[in-house]
């Protein structure tokens, strides 16, 4: 493939990282996030076996001789291994075999059943999530403020400019697909479309050989883009199909279908915040529900840009889910992890990122300029109370904002970053 083009991703780091330490990497996540392209940024030799040419010789070749497939210059590339499982045992053995880092490098955009795989690559392959661009990565945000250095308490005050809405909407209805970062906007919606399309009428079926109900499936994932950056169960998922969309599924049906898009990187789940913080605050256990892009909830609930901008509700629950995946992808550059915060005391934290030393870091996410100063007074509130409690309080306090022009900190200790001028 032709990379003279390449747009370098914050993932790359870990993957240079990953290939000094494991035998192999395996890079996993949605279709079309540009798994491909990154891999063969890094790679010396590759094989694709999506590749349709003689009848898909590439896939028939894997299948009758997985060793032969392997042959080539490290690091090298194996594009959708998925479709041909009995690869990873394969490349697991030659690792150990050869007892050399950095020899393969697997892409996967689906998650296979177990069967025929013999052995979980523990130690040999590593493996590493990758996400639609954030953006910083699309370009779109002018990375004038480090999440890193934000989370140690650092920040340079500093102008960022004005934002308009209209202009964060079009980033969330586009969503980070690199395919459609030069997408005029009345177009942007097709790509996201399609994606879902795909996974619905064959690569749901693709990865067990199993037929379901696709008019159910279709269901499910409108119910979820109605529920996006909420922590409701698969029972109030049900019920919401029940009593907006007039049709009947079980819930044993809805978890089967949620492993299914899970398994295909379809979702992207926020989960809560379960550090100890030493008091008698007690965490509730719900997942926050995410697509892996925004766009895709957009795609699901034929949201266009114009409605967005008539229905700021909904608008506000997809500005989230668009921070939250770009404060994903940047804490997990340095390490981090990203969660959220919601407690039987009815206090919830939109995002919380905790840092490898244990310590935490509290964020609220709001859209409009006119909501920091309610977003800065809760978190201020939350700190206090677990202080109270003599727990393990937030050592950052900070309010992500769609609108704001600045990037600063608050006389009452609470920073306030734009989204746009957001790095990791």
């Amino acid at each position: 493939m032709d990379i003279s083009n390449y747009k370098p991703r914050i993932i790359d780091k870990k993957i240079k990282e990953y290939l000094s330490v494991f035998g192999a990497v395996c890079i996993e996540g949605p279709k079309w996030c540009g798994k491909t392209w990154s891999a063969c940024y890094h790679c010396k030799s590759e094989i694709m076996l999506g590749n349709p040419e003689g009848n898909f010789q590439n896939r028939n070749l894997a299948e009758m001789s997985p060793a032969l497939v392997l042959e080539g210059e490290f690091p090298r590339l194996i594009d959708e291994w998925q479709e041909v499982p009995q690869l990873w045992d394969a490349v697991r053995y030659t690792v150990d075999q050869k007892a050399v880092k950095g020899q393969y490098i697997l892409t996967g955009s689906a998650t296979p059943n177990h069967k025929g795989v013999m052995h979980s690559g523990a130690g040999r392959i590593g493996r590493l999530r990758m996400r639609p661009m954030s953006l910083y990565e699309s370009g779109d945000s002018s990375g004038a403020v480090s999440l890193k250095e934000l989370c140690g308490g650092k920040l340079r005050p500093v102008m960022t400019g004005e934002v308009d809405l209209r202009r964060i909407i079009e980033l969330i209805y586009r969503g980070g697909w690199p395919g459609n970062l030069d997408t005029p906007v009345s177009k942007a919606g097709l790509l996201p479309a399609e994606y879902l399309n795909a996974v619905i009428q064959d690569d749901v079926y693709r990865i067990d050989g199993i037929k379901r109900d696709t008019a159910k499936m279709k269901l499910l994932l409108k119910s979820l883009a109605r529920n996006e950056s909420t922590t409701v169960t698969n029972k109030t998922l049900k019920n919401d199909i029940k009593a907006i969309d007039d049709e009947d599924i079980d819930t044993d049906t809805v978890a089967t279908y949620l492993d299914i898009f899970n398994r295909l990187f379809l979702l992207d789940n926020q989960l809560p915040f379960s550090s100890n913080i030493r008091s008698s605050v007690r965490l509730k256990q719900a997942e926050k529900r995410h697509f892996s892009d925004p766009s895709l909830a957009c795609a699901l609930l034929r949201a266009t840009p114009q409605r967005l901008l008539n229905d700021l509700e909904t608008l506000g629950l997809l500005f989230e889910a668009l921070c939250e995946r770009d404060l994903k992808i940047y804490a997990e550059a340095f390490g981090a992890k990203l969660y959220h915060y919601q407690d039987y005391n009815n206090r919830e934290v939109d995002s919380v990122i905790e840092l490898p030393d244990g310590d935490w870091c509290a964020f609220e996410i709001k859209l409009g300029a006119n909501q920091i100063d309610k977003a800065a007074s809760n978190l201020l509130e939350l700190k206090n109370s677990i202080e109270k409690d003599n727990g393990l309080s937030p050592t950052v306090l900070c309010v992500i904002c769609g609108l704001a022009s600045a990037a600063y900190k608050r006389e009452d200790g609470v920073f306030v970053v734009p989204i746009t001028a957001l790095k990791d």
